[in-house]
């Protein structure tokens, strides 16, 4: 049996990527344009190309600095043997593209006529609320609306799933009639609390956010500063080793056990907390970010944030900016500076108005979950139908 192949550029869009593939009865091969792919390790019978990270984390036209050193890293070399890849395969029974038009267009080489499904978890109709200049849209047309191109793409697809209801209207509007939507891929993706952190005691639970990308180094020193002046419990969902932690001078560490680590700074405790992301979320009443998707997952459980801009890679200011219209009153965006994000954080706890009109706007922007599931019941239906 000729299998599924999943074209996919990005942590999160593998992850959505290997959840489809674990839901179709069907053989699966994988080809992960951007880094290892490694979501793909247990589901996938091969992972083709050459599954390499590339310093910027993807984000190569994040800034010159990141499309520099992206090229210095090969990226060119690494793109064509991708595209060897997409070129030789053997012709699958199905295609699903997991991804931006890049992607997309890497995915119909690859299909050679085969059924072709794109999901795209990444443009989403609210960016294009709020644009302060035509020039703003311009720089980020691919990643904020359907362009022409993707949708000529589309032509070639059997069906186009997106990430929120807005965005369903948006493309369809723009004449892609086989578009759906089943719910929020994002708030798929979260799973149940994986901790018990009643140790944390009853109070509410400040939720540090600083991402995986690399502008945690920057981000997390700043967030523990601002913790010191906000009335609430902080705790730090952290997602790597702790020998990736980032110097935090000043700040005393004790290790509890090998997922658990509590900092003391003059009678201030915060606490660094591996394999906890969800326990984290589900216990926070507010959250200070500079994330991609775990700060939509937040905005989709109501919690509002407050948000800063870093140096990079990722949350740069225009990724900020872009994050902002994409979550409107659920995100505050502030400069870096630990007293202007803990002023902020202490405005949404005083106000009650505020902190409700924040709290609803995340999860209606967001959505429900379903995406994952609805999108997986789809293909499979649709792949029983035409692979008779």
């Amino acid at each position: 049996m000729k299998p599924v192949l999943f074209v996919s550029n990005g942590p999160t869009e593998d992850t959505i990527g290997a959840h489809i593939a674990q839901g179709l009865p069907r053989a699966v091969w994988a080809l992960p344009l951007v880094g290892e792919g490694k979501a793909y390790e247990k589901v996938a019978g091969r992972i083709l190309g050459p599954r390499k990270e590339m310093p910027s984390g993807g984000f190569l036209f994040g800034s010159w600095k990141n499309f520099l050193a992206d090229l210095q890293a090969g990226f060119l070399s690494m793109t064509l043997q991708q595209w060897r890849a997409a070129l030789t395969l053997p012709k699958p029974a199905a295609v699903v593209v997991v991804g931006d038009a890049y992607a997309l267009t890497v995915g119909v080489l690859a299909a050679r006529g085969a059924p072709l499904y794109h999901v795209n978890p990444l443009v989403s109709a609210h960016y294009l609320e709020g644009l302060s200049s035509l020039w703003e849209l311009l720089l980020d047309w691919g990643g904020s609306d359907y362009t022409p191109y993707e949708r000529l793409l589309h032509r070639q697809a059997r069906a186009v799933f997106v990430r929120d209801e807005e965005s369903l209207q948006r493309l369809r509007s723009l004449g892609v009639s086989h578009a759906y939507w089943y719910g929020s891929f994002a708030m798929d993706l979260l799973p149940p609390p994986e901790r018990d952190l009643s140790f944390l005691g009853e109070e509410a639970v400040l939720a540090l956010l600083p991402g995986t990308r690399g502008d945690e180094a920057f981000s997390l020193p700043l967030m523990l500063e601002a913790s010191r002046y906000l009335p609430l419990i902080p705790a730090v969902a952290w997602p790597k080793s702790w020998e990736a932690l980032p110097p935090l001078p000043h700040w005393r560490k004790t290790f509890i056990n090998e997922n658990t680590l509590r900092l003391e700074r003059e009678g201030h405790v915060a606490w660094v907390l591996r394999r906890a992301f969800s326990a984290v979320l589900h216990r926070a009443k507010l959250a200070l970010a500079t994330a991609g998707t775990a700060t939509e997952q937040a905005a989709g459980l109501g919690i509002p944030i407050v948000a800063f801009p870093t140096p990079g890679p990722q949350y740069t200011l225009a990724f900020a900016r872009r994050q902002k219209r994409l979550l409107g009153e659920a995100l505050h965006l502030v400069e870096a500076n630990p007293y202007r994000v803990a002023g902020q954080g202490l405005i949404l706890l005083q106000a009650p108005e505020l902190y409700r009109r924040s709290s609803e706007a995340g999860k209606r922007r967001i959505g429900p979950p379903g995406g994952i599931s609805g999108t997986t019941e789809h293909i499979r239906k649709d792949l029983e139908a035409v692979c008779q």
